[in-house]
């Protein structure tokens, strides 16, 4: 017998692309709505007399005026430097040596991987993230454990293991042959078991030599359907850093393009400062950027432009992300208020519409998982969000003089934090709940 239900409330979901068709166009609100979930995916969604009318005799959970909505998100993120979040005064080079390496030596200990796993992705629940592209550190260990959590949860979450065979502490270091075989052999355990996917994870040019990069590519040309995941372009120092290493290349993006990493499936964290020539190559490649606002302005990388990557008659894919722990939250509604005062810096609007659809539908496309989750559209996973509309006293003061729909979504991703969100389901299993 099938497994299902049908979930009442407003409803929130994305037939295109508001970025280029515009706001309105590109999504549906319905203030008396439903979405009906069996077998762990979305079977429909409409007005909630309609759904009702079909699905007789299923249970139905009534949310009154909540939101439900695609689960968030994140396109990027370290789960195993949950511990340094909100540390002082360093940049990003600086922020490695001082912070993250010391951080992630510990996790050469399985136990103390599987709980920072745990915690990480019972935060993650919490604040509504029901997926998303996550760093382990160099030990083949911190993947196992991620992997091993994310599947008692029934997540879909993609994750690798670090290649990094220079600058950087010895401790942390592997080699372009170990990294390579490391790498292959979870590959291979993990990928495509259950909902988990596996992204090939080299940490940032810098601390990867010629030959671990060639290696990294060789890996995804034999596993195309897995992700790989980098940086790019986060920092002044970082970017003349890779000069030095590797000069025989245009720039930044072009040592990637050197080595096959780059395309369809591959994420690059932060892209804030693009030459030309790699804005128009990285968006012809059809790779994608994980937006970063609270690491970027948090450890001052600088401000993403998102009117000229996003604003182009050929947009580039971007996500957005957390970047936890240079990311100064794991939550989705501190990381879109980000993403928008980025934007006012930079002269821009950000409708709340493309602010919701980066967190949800935007970055599951980068992760290639677009037809999959990130929306409330038939045949999708079941992943998705209920959000309380009313969840202090003073987002329901500001809302009760909100006069449309978008004006009052504005307000939640301008005021809400994880108090606001009243349920997490996936696979359409209830997973987290506020009492």
């Amino acid at each position: 017998m099938a497994n299902s239900l049908v979930l009442k409330g407003q409803t929130l979901s994305f037939t295109d692309d508001p970025f280029v068709v515009g706001p309105e166009a590109a999504a549906v609100f319905d203030t008396d709505g439903a979405v009906w979930l069996e077998d762990g995916l979305v079977k429909d969604l409409g007005r909630a007399a309609d759904i009702l009318s079909k699905a007789e005799g299923v249970p139905v959970v009534d949310y009154g005026d909540c939101l439900i909505s695609a689960g968030f998100v994140d396109c990027h993120a370290h789960y195993p430097q949950l511990p340094v979040i909100a540390s002082y005064g360093e940049q990003l080079l600086e922020w490695l040596e001082r912070y993250t390496f010391p951080c992630e030596s510990a996790f050469e200990d399985p136990t103390h991987a599987r709980k920072a796993a745990d915690f990480f992705l019972d935060e993650a629940l919490k604040n509504g993230t029901t997926t998303a592209a996550v760093y382990a550190t160099v030990h083949a260990g911190s993947v196992d454990a991620f992997f091993e959590a994310a599947g008692d949860r029934g997540l879909r979450m993609a994750c690798g293991k670090v290649l990094m065979d220079r600058n950087a502490p010895d401790a942390l270091l592997d080699t372009a042959k170990s990294g390579y075989e490391q790498s292959r052999a979870l590959l291979e355990k993990w990928h495509g078991v259950g909902r988990n996917i596996y992204a090939i994870t080299p940490r940032f040019a810098p601390t990867s030599t010629p030959e671990q990069l060639d290696a990294a590519g060789a890996l995804w040309r034999d596993y195309p359907n897995a992700l790989m995941q980098t940086h790019l372009s986060e920092n002044a120092d970082e970017i003349a850093w890779v000069g030095e290493l590797f000069p025989e290349h245009p720039d930044y993006f072009g040592v990637y393009e050197a080595y096959g990493l780059t395309g369809p499936g591959a994420i690059f964290g932060h892209a804030i400062h693009l030459s030309d020539r790699e804005r128009a190559a990285l968006t012809e490649s059809g790779s994608a950027i994980a937006h970063c606002p609270t690491s970027n302005m948090f450890i001052g990388s600088g401000l993403f432009d998102m009117a000229g990557l996003r604003g182009a008659n050929d947009p580039a894919t971007v996500g957005l992300a957390s970047d936890v722990a240079g990311g100064s939250s794991l939550s989705m509604f501190a990381t879109m208020r980000a993403a928008y005062e980025v934007a006012q810096l930079r002269g821009e609007n950000l409708h709340p519409a493309k602010l919701w659809y980066l967190a949800t539908l935007g970055s599951a496309k980068a992760m290639r998982l677009d037809d999959r989750i990130g929306n409330l559209s038939p045949g999708r996973e079941a992943d998705l969000i209920v959000i309380d509309p009313k969840s202090t006293p003073l987002i329901e003061r500001r809302v009760s003089m909100g006069d449309d729909p978008w004006d009052v979504l504005f307000a939640q991703i301008i005021l809400a934090d994880d108090r606001a969100i009243r349920a997490t389901y996936s696979g359409g299993t209830l997973v987290s709940e506020r009492g």
